[in-house]
């Protein structure tokens, strides 16, 4: 099939879309995302991951016939660029399903028009909000394979089996909703659980330097951090500490930039606790997103595009079992009760209920650095929790 590539001028942003011959032929499926600007390194990647399983579905024949047609706007992670993306999408597109892959500050207002027009949202490399879980908001849908709760659940359980409670613990978020609700939860867990919190720094998105935040956490004697926000807070909220001299344990979320970063630090102290499987396991379906990624050039490795090519599975599998997948009613209806399998890129099924939106199950892994083989290393193998 052959494909034009245009750029299209509109709402102040550029607009990046796949032009099949024949509209009325088209699936279309609207993007939001943060594809430039300071945490753009977090989204652009899986974008283009999603882009590009979006391409071999077309290539195979589309949707019964159908062509997907991927909408993508940049928003630069600002609220009201993504709530005026959102506009054009449902009153000028015709989307039959939105996807957001942006900072939680642009959701409010994406929510708030997916619901108005009764038109599925999907959340993918940005963090799946509360109202994907139990009991879930009807059209709010979740890929993503971080999760507010079950990550700091996962975390401080790990912490605990390596160091037991009797620990001091710091944290590190972005001034952000969903970053700073989620480290606002692990610290009053963590009390909980006999662990003694002794920091938390909340850094602005982004700030032009941490060595201020890394110092309150290494004067508090923090013996380990939790760090859940954006990857760029986190590796120079630890690479300050380093500088100061703190020699604690650093826990990261595994963010799609984790695995050559473990590489390019190689500190052993240094871990990533994340749901998706690294690129060093060179598993079949991994082989096939790097390929698709040389065969098209792109210039973002192919080890960051895990959470698109997953966000395309689901996709696919939603637009398939919709009894009329040009209708968004009945692709809402398919989203709401859905069975993915993920071929390893994660622990398990992507499952979604009527109730659930995120997943009924949620498994994480750990790894680091070894300085004894000179590789990345899983630490915690998968550990399973039931999403209720």
């Amino acid at each position: 099939m052959m494909k034009a590539w245009k750029f299209v001028a509109g709402l102040g942003t550029m607009a990046l879309a796949i032009h099949p011959a024949t509209a009325q032929e088209t699936l279309k499926v609207g993007l939001t995302g943060a594809l430039t600007g300071p945490v753009a390194g977090t989204y652009a990647p899986a974008v283009e991951g999603l882009r590009l399983y979006i391409d071999s579905v077309n290539e195979a024949g589309g949707i019964g016939g159908k062509t997907i047609e991927l909408l993508i706007q940049d928003d630069g992670a600002e609220p009201s660029r993504a709530a005026a993306n959102a506009k054009r999408f449902l009153t000028q597109d015709g989307v039959v399903l939105m996807i957001n892959s942006s900072l939680s500050s642009t959701y409010a207002p994406v929510m708030a028009e997916s619901k108005r027009a009764g038109v599925p949202l999907m959340f993918a490399a940005s963090a799946c909000p509360k109202e994907v879980f139990p009991p879930a908001e009807p059209n709010l849908f979740c890929t993503t394979a971080f999760g507010t709760g079950y990550d700091s659940r996962a975390a401080l359980d790990f912490i605990k089996d390596k160091a037991g409670t009797d620990v001091k613990i710091g944290f590190q978020a972005m001034a952000i909703p969903v970053s700073r609700g989620e480290i606002d939860f692990a610290e009053g867990l963590a009390s909980e659980m006999g662990m003694a919190p002794v920091s938390k720094e909340i850094t602005p998105p982004p700030a032009p330097d941490y060595t201020p935040f890394a110092t309150n956490i290494n004067n508090s004697g923090a013996e380990w951090v939790w760090s859940w926000a954006p990857w760029s807070a986190q590796i120079k909220t630890f690479e300050a500490l380093r500088r100061l001299g703190w020699e604690g344990q650093y826990l990261t979320w595994a963010h799609l930039e984790a695995e050559s970063e473990l590489a390019r630090v190689k500190d052993p102290e240094f871990y990533a606790l994340g749901s998706n499987a690294l690129f060093f396991e060179d598993l079949p379906v991994m082989q096939e997103i790097a390929s698709a990624a040389a065969a098209a050039g792109s210039s973002y490795p192919a080890a960051q595009m895990t959470e698109g090519w997953i966000a395309g599975m689901v996709i696919e599998t939603t637009l398939k079992s919709a009894e009329d997948p040009a209708s968004a009613e009945s692709v809402l209806a398919s989203m709401s009760s859905l069975k993915v399998d993920t071929k390893g890129l994660r622990g398990g099924a992507l499952e979604w209920t009527a109730d659930n939106h995120f997943r009924t199950q949620q498994s994480y892994r750990v790894y680091r650095w070894s300085t004894d083989s000179g590789a990345i290393e899983t630490v915690s193998d998968w550990k399973t929790y039931d999403v209720k």
